[in-house]
């Protein structure tokens, strides 16, 4: 079976995410006071062929512990949805 996961990348709450302060400083200036904050990460997609998804997930945190996220500076979470047959 084929997944699509999506692994959501951000920055550690509590590390300076400049790119998002300056998006929040610029949409506070075009009116948009009630933004509160902004964190930028990356999204990414990844096509598995797993036999479960549970080795999907498994598949994909390796993935994201290993290479996509630096587990220092940034946070990860793992989205999964089945492709139709």
């Amino acid at each position: 079976m084929v997944y699509t996961v999506y692994i959501n990348i951000l920055p550690h709450p509590g590390i300076l995410d400049p790119q998002g302060k300056a998006t929040l400083s610029g949409l506070h200036n075009l009116g948009f006071a009630g933004v509160q904050e902004v964190r930028i990460g990356k999204r990414i997609r990844l096509n598995i062929s797993a036999a479960s998804v549970e080795e999907a997930r498994q598949l994909a945190e390796e993935s994201a512990r290993k290479l996509l996220a630096n587990p220092i500076t940034e946070v990860f979470s793992i989205e999964l949805e089945v492709q139709p047959a």
